[in-house]
């Protein structure tokens, strides 16, 4: 798809579009009423302004899409329908050890009791182990801490999916 077709699609399509890109149902509606666009940055920049108007159920709504990293099978169930997007994301994962599958697990599941919701980290271009690192470092993050890293990721995340829709 490029932008002038997005432009162009009936709203319900469009929303559609975007919601592959971020669940969150406040950005959805801000990308809906900023078109057209007139080019990629201004797609970008329309993206990143409602994110900085986001607060903690929204980014909740955002992270609720996602499965947990290397969490196979909810990347089959939750990455249905984001396929063409998402593709790639997690790609560090299928050369993992069992090793660090195992404890890419036990890590995402203390991370989810303590913070109460899933660890998310831009996983494109990082291996199982950065990964793995990564979620280990933020495991003794306060919630609030952890709340507006996840959010970074998230952003980095959307606009990734942006470029790639367009």
């Amino acid at each position: 798809m490029n932008l002038e077709e997005l432009n162009g699609l009936p709203a319900a399509q469009a929303r559609s579009q975007f919601e592959n890109c971020c669940a969150a149902e406040k950005w959805i509606e801000g990308m809906l009423a900023g078109r057209p666009y007139r080019n990629s940055e201004s797609l970008i920049a329309q993206s990143r302004s409602l994110w900085d108007s986001l607060t903690e159920p929204d980014w909740l709504q955002a992270f609720e899409a996602h499965p947990q990293i290397g969490n196979v099978e909810t990347l089959r169930q939750k990455y249905a329908g984001t396929k063409a997007l998402a593709s790639g994301e997690q790609s560090g994962t299928s050369l993992a050890s069992d090793d660090v599958l195992q404890r890419l697990k036990a890590a995402n599941d203390l991370y989810l009791k303590r913070h109460g919701f899933i660890f998310i980290v831009c996983a494109t271009g990082k291996s199982a182990e950065e990964m793995l690192a990564l979620l280990e470092a933020r495991l003794g993050n306060s919630r609030e801490q952890e709340l507006k890293n996840a959010a970074c990721e998230q952003a980095k995340i959307t606009e990734l999916r942006l470029e790639k829709l367009v």
